[in-house]
């Protein structure tokens, strides 16, 4: 009795996942999306003060939001290597700047500038992807009622 229960269990569950191929994939698609938004959403919750500046972020700026300025990669890049020079004292590190410290944020901030990047393209797609997001919830509920999608 239990092989019987198993195997009919299982048959079940094959024949759902078959017939429910679209449905889990549209599914699948609007889970998708609903991190996407979610993401820029809180990108733009987290980036506030940056993205006013998005049309200079565009990699080669970054955002300091400590003095809520852009600054220049590269003239910043001169910038760390003239304090590691001068040895000017570093408060992160509480000793002078040197070549290594330097180094080290120069790496963040390229980072960073790329991070900022991409802040930005995520919180100026977020339209998009409501957009796409109610489409595919439009046609996954007439999937699921069986009309065609668009008739209303």
């Amino acid at each position: 009795m239990l092989r019987i229960t198993w195997a009919l269990t299982c048959a079940a569950i094959a024949c759902s996942a078959m017939s429910g191929g679209p449905l889990l994939a549209q599914t699948a698609a609007i889970n998708d999306l609903k991190g996407k938004i979610f993401d820029a959403k809180m990108a733009q919750q987290l980036f506030a003060g940056g993205l006013r500046h998005c049309s200079e972020l565009d990699g080669t700026n970054f955002y300091l939001a400590q003095r809520d300025r852009v600054l220049n990669l590269e003239d910043y890049h001169r910038s760390l290597d003239s304090l590691a020079v001068q040895r000017v004292f570093n408060p992160e590190t509480k000793r002078p700047w040197s070549a290594e410290d330097a180094q080290t944020r120069w790496e963040q901030v390229k980072k960073q500038a790329l991070a900022d990047q991409a802040n930005c393209a995520l919180v100026a797609s977020l339209p998009d992807l409501q957009k796409k997001l109610a489409e595919l919830q439009q046609q996954q509920a007439a999937t699921q009622t069986g009309a065609p999608p668009g008739d209303k």
